[in-house]
């Protein structure tokens, strides 16, 4: 079985930074990793390969590495291993409560203020994730969800708001790795990513959170079921790694 590690380091999935402020970009490369989902619960990182991929000290990594920790998307396991936080259902039910109201309120905000061009490429998206779910692209299908709703919350222009819900995306994007391929999102009528679309179209701020909101409770049935049978990420097999290396992330 290919290592998910080689993976994420051979196919240049981080790219070689400057070496002005360091920490920083090599902070923002893995937080934008994170919310992607391009890492699982329990992954490991090795410093010493992560900062020869990066093309920098070793010292910026565990600096980075670090204020994720503090920002509890990483965990320190004793004193010395640094991973990826695993999740259980009491803090996904929580965490999706708050995204339930965050999310609706940045999706509000968003619908009178989004272009025509930003919906035409929310559309986009939303064909990459039903061709990478038709393809078996499992990481590929979780990466164009998050920019699906993440191109909707930016235009919402509530800077501190994005910021909040980037903190929460960044602890719940390696869960969403879970959803394939035994607990994929399921609906009873069409995909709710139409119905947010179709809101968008008409301007309609409430309905347009109303799809959002319907879209979290909806998706994540089989998500919060296959949790609820083990109660912890931690008790969750890794069924699959991803067949192709992770993208780039961005600067």
């Amino acid at each position: 079985m290919t290592n998910a590690d080689d993976n994420f380091l051979q196919g240049g999935a981080i790219e070689p930074v400057a070496r002005d402020s360091l920490t920083r970009i090599v902070y923002n490369n893995l937080r934008v990793a994170l919310m992607e989902g391009r890492f699982w619960p329990g992954h490991r990182f090795k410093i010493r390969e992560l900062a020869a991929s990066m093309h920098v000290s070793e010292t910026p990594i565990r600096e980075a590495l670090m204020q994720l920790v503090r920002a509890r998307a990483l965990e320190l396991i004793d004193g010395r291993s640094i991973i990826v936080a695993h999740m259980s259902l009491a803090q996904y039910l929580e965490l999706r409560t708050i995204r339930l109201f965050l999310e609706g309120l940045a999706a509000e905000n968003a619908t009178p203020r989004i272009g025509d061009d930003g919906i035409d490429q929310m559309a986009a998206l939303h064909q990459e994730l039903v061709a990478a779910e038709a393809e078996g692209r499992w990481s590929d299908a979780v990466r164009a969800n998050w920019r699906f709703h993440h191109r909707l919350y930016e235009a919402a222009e509530m800077p501190e708001l994005l910021a909040i819900l980037d903190d929460i995306w960044m602890r719940n994007g390696p869960l969403l790795n879970y959803h394939y391929p035994h607990a994929a999102p399921t609906y009873p009528g069409p995909h709710e990513h139409l119905h947010i679309l179709e809101r968008l179209r008409a301007r309609d701020g409430a309905g347009v959170r109303d799809a959002v909101q319907t879209d979290m409770r909806q998706g994540g049935v089989k998500l919060v079921q296959l949790l609820e049978s083990v109660g912890d990420t931690r008790k969750l097999a890794r069924d699959a790694v991803p067949h192709q290396p992770p993208p780039r992330a961005s600067r």
